[in-house]
């Protein structure tokens, strides 16, 4: 006791001398900063995922949706060429109808025609774009997200941060670009965010025209064709506004509203010297969309949706036999629910329920103008452990349809299990194996379209096989080095094709496809002090996707229709304190044009070069940008689709002002 009171008292006037140390002396540390690598998710991931960010995609000059897509290993990307060309998505040769889209957290449809053109939408207001195949590792999704075979995911800027992020106050930001370039292209847009403590609105516009109209050189059989591409104009208008509201720390509102409008010429195939079209398309599309989750606790939450769309579209010729127009309108509603829990350390459970409403009304003579009902149901499952991530999940789609002339299908209702699985066997390295079985629905236009369309086809029934590595590791926290590689095996029966009958042609399901191949990808970056860096990225396929219908047919194992046997992509980006400056490459096989690898249907290789330099200006406190893309450096008159020549060499000059 002696010794405790001893000690307390030699105590007493140590606290004495600090209460005298003056409190009002400041000191300051030195800031610093840690600058750390970011591992992509495709690495950690169970099955192949792709991601471009913003900036990245701001970088690497990439223009339009399409651009961005064929960075990604496994992608085919069908571009008819000019500015506002159609472009669609082909995953490891299944067909654009086997992808599906979703903007902001909400399926993106077109029971028509089954396939999304991507070029109605921006990458102005874009934060992430990303790639799915297979089966996805988060399982708080919606059910038809489970209903494809791939998953493009973009993801507007948000306007609201998180409660979390302890973001309170006003905050607006305000950003315009302007760009112009070759073909008379001139494209404004403005993005607005207002944000407060609990409620943030977002509103985003723009506009763009295009004549269209370059010269090409184009080899049609054994005539060279020197002409300029006509009837390739466009004018779209595009814009959104975004409302987000927090209820409270655990409960979320948000309401989107979307409008599109395009005015385009469809310049046709150049048929020898026959360069005259007079096909035109008008589209216009609004759709809005209402989301609400509720975090009830760490262990349970729910999230629910629901979206109105309504798409018009009008084409229009004038052939040998007169004017002829055509209109199409599709109606949607479509509603989603999911509530997700995790009962146990490491194992997540959701289960999602999901209802669309179609519905489509054609001028055409004798038009069914059918009605479809579709329901989807969805239980998953996801567990991780120290080395292990396992998924798995199974879909059931009800379908029924009505018409409001002749005889409708039976309606489609099956059952789609999926799984993958990690195996994290070093710190650096992880192996993976994915399977998915899954259907591709008959659209309305291969059922209903007068006809040509046949009411009693078959989904189109896709198997999936992949097994793949990922590697990555950070050598002296100043190099990172990422690497994956994914074998897949799968085969499509009862694909729909159109095949002749007497007089006419048909949809049958008449078509078998078996597809083996291999992506890669690797990147590199490497950072130095003074804000330099050097990042490598590329990507590599290997599909072999070939006809297996029918072995007595002559083009019986032929590689199937637009498909290359190899095709890859690659990007260097230097990044300096002055400016950022990319080189781009994509490159693309020997394809054929037509299922039958004949001499006439043989489609030559290509590669395309771009470079881009960019530069940030810091004016009182806001942010200038300009950028340079040059495309198409070798001046080559490509062919994605055939007899639709690509620009030559072009340019883009884009301004931008951000508050």
């Amino acid at each position: 006791m002696r010794q405790l009171a001893s000690f307390l008292l030699l105590l007493c006037p140590l606290g004495m001398i600090a209460q005298t140390v003056d409190t009002d002396t400041t000191q300051t540390i030195k800031e610093v900063v840690v600058n750390g690598f970011r591992i992509s998710g495709n690495i950690l991931a169970s099955s192949p995922i792709q991601t471009l960010s913003h900036a990245d995609m701001e970088r690497l000059g990439i223009r339009d949706m399409g651009d961005a897509l064929k960075r990604f290993s496994g992608v085919q990307v069908k571009d008819y060429g000019g500015v506002g060309g159609m472009k669609t998505v082909n995953i490891r040769g299944l067909g654009a109808g086997h992808t599906g889209v979703v903007y902001d957290g909400v399926q993106v449809g077109d029971c028509q025609s089954g396939q999304v053109d991507l070029s109605r939408f921006t990458l102005d207001n874009v934060s992430l774009v990303s790639l799915q195949i297979g089966q996805d590792d988060d399982v708080y999704q919606s059910a038809k997200s489970y209903a494809s075979a791939g998953m493009i995911n973009i993801s507007t800027l948000q306007s609201y941060a998180d409660r979390n992020s302890e973001t309170t106050g006003q905050k607006t930001n305000l950003s315009t670009t302007v760009r112009t370039g070759s073909y008379g292209l001139f494209s404004p847009s403005l993005l607005f965010r207002q944000q407060f403590s609990h409620f943030a609105i977002g509103a985003y516009g723009s506009y763009e025209r295009a004549d269209g109209i370059y010269f090409f050189k184009l080899k049609n059989g054994i005539k060279t064709i020197h002409e300029r591409r006509n009837n390739s104009d466009i004018e779209t208008w595009r814009g959104e506004v975004n409302l987000d509201y927090q209820l409270n720390n655990r409960q979320t509102l948000k309401w989107k509203a979307y409008g599109f409008t395009s005015h385009r010429g469809l310049p046709g195939a150049v048929i020898y010297d026959n360069t005259y079209s007079a096909e035109r398309l008008a589209d216009k599309n609004v759709f809005t969309q209402f989301f609400y989750e509720n975090r009830f606790s760490q262990h349970i939450k729910l999230k629910a949706a629901a979206k109105w769309n309504y798409s018009w579209s009008r084409y229009s010729d004038v052939p040998a036999g007169g004017y002829k127009e055509d209109t199409y309108r599709q109606q949607e509603a479509y509603l989603t629910a999911t509530l997700w829990t995790q009962p146990l350390q490491g194992l997540h459970l959701s289960l999602a329920q999901d209802y669309a409403h179609n519905h489509l009304s054609m001028t055409l003579p004798q038009a069914a103008n059918p009605t479809r009902n579709s329901l989807w149901t969805a239980l998953a499952a996801n567990y991780r452990t120290g080395q292990f991530t396992f998924n798995s999940s199974l879909l059931a789609t009800n379908i029924s349809e009505r018409v409001k002339l002749g005889n409708a299908s039976n309606g489609f209702h099956r059952l789609s299990p999926a799984f993958s699985l990690q195996w994290r066997c070093l710190q650096d390295l992880r192996f993976r194996l994915g399977y998915k079985d899954i259907f591709r629905t008959p659209t309305l236009n291969e059922l209903y379209y007068t006809g040509v369309g046949n009411r009693r086809l078959n989904p189109e029934k896709s198997r999936q096989w992949n097994l793949g590595a990922t590697y990555s590791h950070t050598f002296n926290h100043a190099l990172q080095l990422s690497l994956t590689a994914d074998g897949y095996f799968g085969n499509v029966t009862d694909k729909i094709i159109a095949v002749p009958r007497m007089f006419y042609w048909q949809m049958m399901n008449a078509g078998k496809v078996r597809q083996i191949g291999l992506d890669l990808s690797a990147n590199m970056e490497k950072r130095w002090i003074n804000d330099w860096s050097l990042s490598m990225t590329g990507s590599y396929s290997l599909l072999n996707a070939t006809d297996r219908t029918n072995p007595t047919d002559v083009f019986y194992g032929d590689q199937i229709a637009y498909t290359p046997l190899h095709s890859g992509s690659a990007s260097t980006l230097l990044h300096t304190p002055w400016m950022d400056l990319s080189y781009n490459v994509l490159l693309m096989g020997e394809r054929y044009s037509l299922g039958y690898s004949i001499p006439q249907n043989r489609m030559t290789g290509f590669t395309d070069h771009s470079v881009t330099l960019s530069k940030n200006f810091r004016i009182l406190k806001q942010q200038l940008r300009l950028q340079l893309d040059v495309r198409n450096l070798g001046n080559k008159n490509y062919e994605v689709v055939r007899f639709y020549p690509m620009p030559g060499t072009n340019w883009r000059l884009s301004v931008s002002w951000k508050l």
